[in-house]
């Protein structure tokens, strides 16, 4: 046997990362896996959980949004299947009267278009101002229901908006899953 072939043997097996001497210790990986496993469960349940909430529900008829109570229910038959908190302008009471008052409109509308690629995560467009706002005088637009801009805040409400209705990521999931295009949104005072 020569003498190279007497060394290597003595060495052991060849490990699979060349550029390690040794084996990771085992307090390595399981670090590792304990760092790994609950991040990818995270993923997957901010990923998925909107979607099934959302299915488990059903489709729904019927936005209803109380300013007051700071709530926004999923309606279907009269019935609320699904409850968030939201955030509103910094001047909630009362009805929208022009572009930029910090109101959110009151009335009876539609969910008129979706966004997907927004800074809110999500973004469903309501159908103000209807053409009896604009018989009355009001202004403004691009009044929407949205999530957070920054993913992080996945379960917190939204901060004071601008009249929008801001709402958590996870809810904005399930609003976005369990409404169609067309869908009545009803804005109480």
């Amino acid at each position: 046997m020569s003498h190279v072939t007497s060394i290597a043997s003595e060495a052991g097996p060849a490990f699979p990362f060349p550029g390690l001497r040794r084996r990771p210790s085992p307090r390595l990986v399981v670090l590792c896996c304990a760092i790994t496993f609950p991040l990818i469960g995270f993923l997957a349940f901010i990923t998925l959980a909107g979607p099934a909430i959302a299915w488990f529900i059903g489709p729904v008829d019927k936005v209803l949004v109380d300013k007051s109570a700071k709530k926004l229910w999923l309606m279907r038959d009269g019935v609320r299947l699904y409850e968030a908190d939201i955030s509103l302008g910094k001047q909630p009471k009362g009805q929208k009267q022009r572009e930029g008052d910090q109101r959110t409109p009151e009335g009876r509308y539609t969910l008129d278009w979706r966004d997907s690629g927004t800074d809110y995560h999500r973004a469903i467009l309501i159908s103000y101002p209807s053409k009896a706002d604009q018989a009355r005088g009001a202004a403004g637009g691009e009044i929407m229901i949205h999530g957070q801009k920054y993913f992080w805040r996945w379960f917190t409400k939204s901060p004071l908006t601008n009249g929008c209705i801001g709402v958590s990521n996870l809810a904005m999931d399930v609003i976005w899953w369990a409404t169609a295009l067309g869908t009545p949104i009803e804005l109480r005072p």
